[in-house]
């Protein structure tokens, strides 16, 4: 097999026609492209515009007034600071590192401008020893999500869906609230409670118990609210797989098309993305593919094969297959604006608090390195994968990086400094960054200490 293998089942589909907002951007030339990466004024990212009726921008979509954002809450980004040369011999380092502490394999995709390097370090298979490399395909968690806030946004682009709008306008009787709105969905401020911190209370039995379920997006929602909720609507930022749910429905319910033909039809095909799968509910990752290896919660118990799995459980907040070079060119590409519109990258970049040197936009993570550079992107963590995909504003380097395990703690916080070493290079990766321990939240929870 090699990695360009398609499933037999998904036949190759024209490129479609670039939506209504692309079509009109273009035509106004390259002010406009430039606008879509200029970082936006702390003062639009916390303080709402004044409180006008929505109406119609020069795309043809209605963007509503949004809420008031209380300043407590707002989180200006750090100034845009051109990243010092990245240290690759560091970022190697770090790769050995993880793969020492448990990881079968680790491996980093950095572009700097044009230059490549791949770094694979360690097995993709430990029962045949097959060495990982970057061309292997994996599962690529809740950086998922980021794939379904491109669309969403989209959508409001495209006049369909308002952000500030209650989620219950589109799925009436959904939520037991019809003050959480679309915006809290995307930010993690709905308050709706993780129904998959209850399905992996234990780490392999909790595994075990869904790798080979299929679930309605309507079953996940049922489960979280069996819960209390953890917040009022738009209350602090609280991580929740069953946000990025809602937001797998509303897809579908606006598009009439499943969350995979949406992916392909509007990000995958137009980017040229060949490594990019939605295979739910099938278990199967087509082509070249990474083996995933689960820990046990029981020190020194034996690594699980989770490979194969539906992933249902996450479906549109984390079933995505991907690799090292697909995620680049979709973080590139959606930081340069080539996804959205101005609008509506700026939406996404409406920052809230979300832990140490972090903040939240709409299914977009920021994250404030030791050296003052700030990065964009996001995490993932499914059974077997732990996935760190990063660009800076311009999108101009990227990293993206890949360890073929999960439920180790030590593995996740040593591939975290992946970013150092990539974005803040030599000042940074020689010397020890003394960061608190960071449990990943992105995707089933961490639960054994190491």
């Amino acid at each position: 097999m090699t990695d360009l293998a398609a499933p037999p089942d998904r036949p190759r589909r024209s490129t479609p026609s670039r939506p209504r907002w692309l079509r009109a951007a273009t035509a106004v030339g390259a002010g406009a492209t430039l606008l879509a990466l200029l970082p936006l004024p702390a003062a639009a990212q916390t303080a709402p515009p004044p409180p006008t009726a929505a109406a119609p921008d020069e795309r043809g979509a209605a963007f509503a007034p949004t809420e008031a954002v209380a300043p407590t809450e707002a989180v200006a980004p750090a100034a845009a600071l051109a990243p010092p040369k990245p240290d690759v011999t560091g970022l190697k380092g770090v790769l050995r590192t993880a793969v020492s502490q448990g990881a079968p394999g680790a491996m980093a995709r950095l572009d700097d401008n044009g230059t490549l390097y791949h770094l694979p370090v360690g097995t993709s298979d430990r029962r045949t020893g097959q060495a990982l490399s970057n061309k292997d395909r994996f599962r690529i968690g809740s950086v998922t999500k980021t794939f379904s806030a491109v669309v969403l946004l989209q959508l409001v682009d495209e006049g369909k869906l308002v952000l500030d709008a209650p989620v219950n306008r589109y799925l009436p009787g959904l939520l037991p609230d019809d003050r959480i709105t679309v915006r809290h969905v995307l930010s993690h401020r709905s308050g709706l409670y993780d129904y998959s911190n209850d399905m992996f209370a234990s780490s392999v039995s909790g595994f075990e118990a869904v790798r080979t379920k299929v679930f309605t997006y309507r079953q996940l929602v049922t489960r979280s609210l069996s819960r209390p909720r953890t917040t009022a609507p738009g209350g602090a930022y609280s991580y929740s797989n069953t946000n990025f749910v809602v937001a797998g429905l509303l897809i579908e319910k606006l598009t009439g098309r499943g969350v995979g033909a949406e992916y392909r039809r509007r990000i995958i095909e137009p980017l040229k993305l060949r490594d990019t799968f939605y295979v739910h509910p099938d278990t199967a990752i087509p082509g070249r593919f990474a083996r995933g290896y689960l820990t046990p919660d029981t020190r020194g118990a034996a690594l699980v094969d989770a490979t194969r799995q539906t992933a249902s459980w996450a479906q549109s907040a984390g079933a995505l297959v991907s690799s090292t070079r697909d995620l680049g060119v979709f973080l590139s590409a959606l930081t340069r604006g080539k996804l959205t519109s101005a609008g509506a990258l700026a939406q996404m970049r409406r920052w809230v608090p979300a832990g140490t040197q972090q903040a939240y936009g709409l299914g977009l993570r920021r994250r404030d390195l030791s050296c003052g550079v700030s990065v964009y992107g996001h995490t993932g963590a499914v059974q077997g994968y732990y996935t760190y995909a990063f660009t800076t504003q311009d999108g101009k380097r990227t990293l993206t990086a890949l360890a073929n395990a999960s439920n180790n703690g030590t593995v996740h916080n040593t591939m975290l400094r992946t970013l150092e070493s990539a974005f803040c290079g030599r000042t940074t990766s020689t010397r020890e960054i003394r960061a608190p321990y960071e449990h990943s939240e992105d995707g089933a929870p961490d639960l054994v200490r190491h």
